[in-house]
């Protein structure tokens, strides 16, 4: 009895995650087909021009404009932005330095201070506990 290997394929809007690109502003043909793992990994390793330019000038999608801002997704919610914003709009928006961008920035940099706080003290833990035992 043989298997026969079938490719495995996706949803655009799931392709689209991965590239870390705004689906909405993808071509036509991309947002309407399938996607399968070697043609994803072939846009990865050589995008073509409309994903450069995707990726260069947006729109991007929430989590790309967080991470650019230096935000939380949620952050981002209680600044009011929920739609895609390009390149230039997030440039807009650092030079603007708006109360709340600033807020969420110092709030982000404390989580992420508490999660090296807690990483190390959850590896100073194992490594007590990996210690010689009487």
């Amino acid at each position: 009895m043989t298997s026969h290997k079938t490719a495995q394929t996706m949803k655009p809007a799931t392709a689209a995650k991965k590239l870390g690109v705004y689906l909405e502003a993808t071509p036509a043909e991309f947002q309407e087909g399938v996607v399968s793992r070697t043609e994803l990994n072939a846009l990865q390793s050589d995008p073509p021009q409309w994903l450069q330019d995707l990726r260069r000038n947006g729109p991007h999608p929430r989590p790309v404009v967080a991470a650019r801002l230096g935000v939380s997704i949620s952050g981002l919610a209680r600044g009011g932005i929920t739609q895609a914003l390009t390149t230039e709009q997030i440039d807009a928006l650092k030079q603007e330095s708006p109360e709340w961008l600033l807020k969420e920035r110092a709030t982000q940099a404390e989580v992420r201070k508490e999660a090296v706080r807690i990483k190390e003290k959850n590896a100073a833990r194992d490594d007590r506990a990996d210690g010689p035992r009487s």
